[in-house]
């Protein structure tokens, strides 16, 4: 084999399946994840048109303790080594910490801060006898900041960056083995309208939204040359919604409530739902996604027909 050995966890949607695509035309060996076997047939159909050396499957749900042990065997079993392991896994919430279920939150948590903890516990062992690898997690913007309605998210994202920034510290005794951090913004993947949502609104990437090809291309580049951190830019709003909480927090607190409405909430009324926390959704998989969308059992019925953002109309 000439090409790399990657694992992409969260490799059927959105940015794992951006990177794992990304990836595939640079000819690399893939181990594709996720919590869906139908999703994933789609993802390695893409994978092998792109150009991958090799192509494997694996079913499994990252928040399992148990799952990270049997993908790294998999791994090991097919192709002897790891290089690349880049943690995409994700589920999102909306809604207050009071108004979401307590499963519902815990299990967005799961996702995030244990799955990324299960994975590391199997991963590093095999990058340190190799004396060599690159462990990847996607992050977000708000790992770095607070946002009201997206609790459960922050202190998933919270919780993963402190779990990523202490393997970077305890790897430092292994020059070879290099634990990375990408963090994007607002990114337009399906994840938005896959998401759990007790807020009553239907959700939208907030502008101005990244493509996920962007974050595959910097995922790719760390692989390459990997780096203690990144944050994938969206224009300069990163930067300066962190430095806005950080440094003028009475201001933050009061502007960031009536501009998440604003930017993240569309007018359209759905029904409180788990989303695809609990399960996947095969059907909407997929790398992009499309706003707004709430699914067609979520909307709730109106009077008059409910106008869309992008003019259309909504039969109610």
């Amino acid at each position: 084999m000439t090409g790399r050995v990657v694992a992409v966890i969260g490799a059927s949607s959105g940015i794992g399946l951006a990177t794992a695509i990304a990836f595939a035309g640079r000819g690399e060996h893939l181990v594709l994840v996720s919590r869906s076997a139908e999703a994933l047939e789609s993802a390695e159909a893409a994978c092998r048109v792109a150009g991958a050396g090799a192509v494997d499957t694996v079913a499994e749900d990252i928040a399992d303790p148990a799952a990270a042990g049997r993908i790294v065997a998999r791994v090991l079993d097919r192709h002897g080594r790891i290089d690349v392991v880049v943690h995409t896994a994700t589920v999102m919430g909306y809604g207050t910490i009071e108004a979401m279920p307590a499963d519902v939150f815990t299990a967005v948590v799961d996702t995030a801060v244990h799955g990324t903890l299960h994975l590391a516990r199997a991963v590093l062992p095999v990058l340190r006898r190799q004396h060599a690898g690159a462990f990847i997690g996607v992050n977000s913007l708000l790992g770095s900041v607070t946002v009201p309605q997206m609790g459960a998210y922050a202190v998933a994202k919270w919780g993963q960056r402190a779990v990523l920034r202490t393997l970077q510290q305890e790897t430092r005794d292994e020059p070879g083995v290099h634990v990375c951090v990408v963090s994007p913004g607002s990114i337009n993947t399906p994840v938005y309208y896959q998401a759990a949502n007790y807020s009553g609104r239907a959700a939208r990437p907030p502008w101005p939204v990244l493509a996920p090809e962007r974050v595959a291309a910097a995922i790719v580049r760390l692989a390459d040359r990997p780096r203690r951190h990144v944050s994938v830019p969206v224009g300069p709003g990163n930067p300066l919604i962190i430095a806005g909480f950080r440094l003028l927090p009475r201001i933050y607190d009061r502007l960031v409530g009536p501009l998440f409405r604003l930017a993240a909430l569309t007018r359209t009324r759905v029904r409180p739902t788990p989303g695809t926390v609990h399960q996947p959704v095969p059907g909407r998989e997929r790398v992009h996604g499309h706003w707004p969308s709430p699914s067609p059992e979520q909307v709730v019925p109106m009077q008059q027909p409910a106008r869309t953002i992008d003019g259309s109309r909504r039969s109610s």
